[in-house]
């Protein structure tokens, strides 16, 4: 139902034109502070979409995301150990 999506952490040295990459893919966060935008698009084109993205001037450097990838599921195969730390 919904497409696969990526997400990228893309650091900028203008912010000002970094307001511009939302017409490659949807702009989740972008931080004034440091100088980065969070940004989500499809599975299927992103490689094909980062290499355009790579190519802006105030572009400095790209990361991929692996929120995705990382285990969510959790198992309780430890027994709780906060009873034995009670006041």
């Amino acid at each position: 139902m919904f497409p696969e999506r990526t997400g990228y952490i893309i650091w900028v040295s203008d912010l000002k034109a970094a307001r511009n990459l939302d017409k490659y893919g949807s702009v989740h966060y972008l931080s004034r502070r440091m100088h980065y935008v969070v940004m989500y698009v499809n599975a299927d084109r992103a490689e094909d979409i980062m290499k355009n993205v790579r190519k802006l001037s105030y572009v400095r450097k790209i990361e991929r995301s692996y929120r995705n990838e990382i285990k969510t599921e959790y198992s309780k195969n430890e027994p709780d150990k906060t009873q034995f730390y009670g006041m």
